[in-house]
């Protein structure tokens, strides 16, 4: 068979034209190497955060949140100043380097509790910044017709990324260390960057940026407002303050469910290795079972059933778990809850959420919606670790929070079926009088 045919037929699969084959594999390159890089180190993060003390991660996510409501105002600062093609150079290097120092800390200093605090908040700020950005590049290569058809195939990228990620984790750990991970994760950024530059030079021959393609300059442009108007924006309007509750509702439950799983590994698995190992077996399991959803259930369950039950199923399964969790609170119940609620969120939640802005105005998309995904998460994060701490210390065990996060989870069901309702019913064809 010619290579010709094979670049055809592989354009025919994941629906692209054949000029835009290797941008479209160059994109999905891009999401391999950020996703693997994240979840290879997402174990480590997770081990840092039982290194840092159990007793200690409200703190950390309070910490979290804080550095995010610095962080924020200075990358909406920066990108209306610098223009995106060296934004991204100086976004992607300053990552890489911090892992490159990070790698060199953790040789010397690997026990030190302060480092594990700072890790740990450290990547939880990396995550969000470098996949925002790596979306914000894909928007400025592909016009919106290529957008349409390529996305998917691109954002499957992530998903294998995720897969693989967790295994290295696993598998190299014993072998190369943390530091060693950390510098493999700051080569596979190095990597990211050097396909953004195959795609920026693609986008000016067959991207957005070729002759005769429809201008994309607003692309380019900064958005209205300034830095804090995406919190006005959301102040102001009941509905997006009701995808904020959503958001608050669901940090809830996350958090619960990772302070639960931090405490019990920490007692069960005191070998930090160890600790690496099942997290990265966990998020092996959640990755592999988020792109099998993905790719053969959340599309028909959004199709057939609207986005209500893709906002709803996820938090009823995870009350139901949560009152498994009181009845029977054993390390392998949690991990089960912990595993079914990831998947369900990377399948099912996180595309409900983003079909929740598809009719709003341009600044709520971006502005607005950043304000959500970062400071309000974070918030949730830092106010329901608090929460947390307060159920500890009344002495009840594990029984009293699955009951109070089983509350939680059925308020944010509910929230999440009128949302998914209202959003359905603007998907819904205008019919003539």
């Amino acid at each position: 068979m010619s290579t010709v045919s094979v670049s055809h037929r592989l354009s025919v699969a994941i629906n692209a034209e054949d000029h835009e084959l290797h941008a479209a594999l160059s994109g999905f390159l891009l999401f391999f190497c950020l996703f693997a890089g994240y979840f290879m180190l997402r174990p480590i993060r997770e081990s840092m955060g039982v290194a840092a003390g159990v007793d200690n991660l409200q703190w950390l996510f309070t910490a979290t949140f804080v550095a995010m409501l610095v962080a924020v105002p200075l990358f909406a600062w920066l990108s209306s100043r610098v223009p995106r093609l060296h934004f991204i150079d100086w976004v992607f290097g300053f990552f890489s380097v911090n892992l490159l120092i990070f790698s060199v800390l953790f040789q010397h200093h690997g026990d030190n509790a302060w480092m594990a605090r700072v890790f740990f908040v450290w990547i939880s700020v990396y995550n969000l910044f470098v996949v925002s950005v790596a979306w914000s590049l894909m928007a400025d290569v592909f016009d919106a017709h290529q957008a349409k058809r390529l996305f998917a195939f691109i954002a499957a990228g992530a998903s294998v990324g995720g897969l693989v990620g967790p295994a290295l984790s696993a598998l190299l750990v014993a072998s190369l260390g943390e530091a060693g991970l950390m510098l493999l994760a700051s080569l596979l950024l190095g990597v990211a960057l050097a396909l953004k530059f195959l795609l920026m030079r693609w986008r000016e021959v067959g991207g957005a940026g070729r002759p005769g393609a429809a201008p994309a300059e607003s692309t380019r442009r900064p958005l209205p407002g300034n830095p804090f108007s995406g919190m006005t924006r959301v102040l102001q309007s009941p509905y997006l303050m009701g995808i904020a509750g959503f958001v608050v509702l669901l940090a809830t439950a996350n958090t619960f469910l990772y302070f639960e799983q931090a405490r019990l590994v920490a007692e069960l698995f005191p070998d930090r290795n160890a600790q690496i190992r099942v997290f990265g077996t966990i998020d092996l399991i959640v990755q592999a079972g988020a792109l099998l959803s993905q790719v053969f259930i959340a599309g028909r369950v959004a199709q057939k059933l609207g986005v209500r039950m893709l906002l709803m199923i996820v938090p009823l399964i995870v009350s139901i778990g949560f009152l498994g969790l009181a009845l029977a609170p054993s390390f392998a119940m949690l991990a089960a809850l912990m595993i079914v609620r990831r998947i369900g969120e990377y399948a099912f939640v996180r595309p409900g959420r983003e079909m929740l802005f598809a009719p709003l105005d341009a600044e709520s998309k971006y502005k607005a919606k950043n304000f959500i995904d970062t400071v309000v998460y974070r918030a949730g994060d830092a106010m329901s670790g608090w929460v947390k701490s307060a159920l500890d210390m009344l002495g009840q065990g594990t029984g009293l929070v699955a009951v109070v996060g089983a509350i939680c989870a059925m308020l944010w069901g509910y929230l999440g079926w009128r949302l998914g309702n209202q959003a359905d019913k603007q998907a819904q064809p205008m019919t003539a009088d």
